[in-house]
């Protein structure tokens, strides 16, 4: 088994390519070790004590390094607890876990019932423009509301804590939306 690697425009993050499908549906992010609890693959990532992130896509695990870590020293750990996972057969989340995305924590955004058409064109957009490009960078941006002309993301994987993710946000996805939904009037990360 061959793991591929790709640097994202997160310079603290790392895009793993196992060559098959990590999850057939939905994305998982992993912001602590607690987190991880819930994966055995996530779980050994961070076991490394070098790891801020863990994210899995559909076919890649972006892996975020604590500040100081050196990728040098650990890429080569994080693949072969990959190639030990993928190679074992091993399951991707512990029996009884609770898979598929987890939902940013907050509170919900309020949505008004009269913006319902405006509310599934920008989910549209998200879903056939907007997550298939990020993913491509490792990372996952996900709907959280519309009000008052301002649509809530939230921000995953290489996504989260990117110093692109402010221009990503204002000057793509904005633009994006605003061009084919003239009620957006801005975008915000929550």
């Amino acid at each position: 088994m061959l793991i591929h690697t790709e640097t994202t425009p997160n310079p603290a993050t790392l895009k793993f390519l196992p060559g098959e499908t990590v999850m057939a549906a939905g994305t998982r992010d992993f912001a602590t070790p607690e987190d991880a609890d819930a994966s055995p693959l996530a779980a050994a990532i961070f076991s490394t004590g070098e790891v801020d992130g863990v994210f899995f896509g559909r076919d890649f695990v972006s892996v975020s390094a604590a500040p100081g870590a050196d990728w040098t020293r650990l890429k080569p750990e994080i693949l072969s607890i990959m190639l030990d996972h993928f190679s074992s057969g091993a399951p991707l989340f512990s029996p009884g876990s609770a898979a598929g995305i987890e939902v940013a924590p907050g509170e919900p955004i309020a949505e008004d019932p009269a913006d319902s058409e405006v509310v599934a064109q920008i989910r549209e957009l998200i879903e056939t423009r907007v997550r298939p490009a990020v993913a491509q960078d490792g990372g996952d941006i996900v709907y959280r509301g519309f009000a008052k002309g301002t649509v809530y993301l939230a921000l995953h994987g290489a996504c989260s804590g990117c110093p692109s993710s402010t221009m990503t946000l204002k000057n793509g996805i904005e633009g994006l939306l605003k061009h084919y939904v003239p009620e957006v009037e801005s975008v915000e990360a929550v």
